[in-house]
């Protein structure tokens, strides 16, 4: 992500905590998912102009800071393999699974890929009397290869 970005998503960060919300409290104001206001605000999305208002009227943020929220990130700048645990789990479940994910959607759709632009992801606690579980539910838009 770029300095400002990462600045910005920093800050935004310590503001949160010192608020007491949730992402979803601030997605729901701007009539966004938690995913995506949490991706926007760590630098991973851009924002429209009404979307970035309502994050730094929310946030008490600046001009500078919702110009900041609208620029088109550079998406994915994290270190390979991913150094953070919770991270390089999802890194590990592609190394294990991701074979076996590409062979079942090949045969479901043919070939072709999910799409992480047509996409949205929705992220639960699921309660579990062994503790609880984390349910992550993905959709992306299936998009065939073309011949030419």
């Amino acid at each position: 992500m770029n300095d400002a970005k990462a600045e910005l998503g920093k800050k935004i960060l310590k503001i949160k905590k010192a608020k007491g919300l949730k992402w979803a409290d601030i997605a729901n104001r701007i009539a966004m998912s938690p995913v995506w206001t949490c991706a926007l605000c760590m630098g991973q999305m851009s924002a429209e102009p009404h979307h970035a208002a309502g994050i730094a009227d929310i946030l008490e943020l600046d001009e500078e800071d919702a110009a900041t929220l609208c620029e088109i990130p550079y998406r994915g700048a994290q270190p390979m393999p991913p150094t953070d645990p919770l991270i390089y789990r999802f890194y590990e479940l592609v190394l294990v699974y991701g074979t076996s994910w590409k062979e079942m959607i090949h045969e479901e759709f043919g070939d072709g890929i999910m799409s992480a632009i047509d996409y949205d992801m929705i992220l639960e606690r699921q309660p579990d009397q062994k503790g609880d579980r984390v349910k992550i539910t993905m959709t992306g838009k299936f998009l065939s290869y073309k011949r030419y």
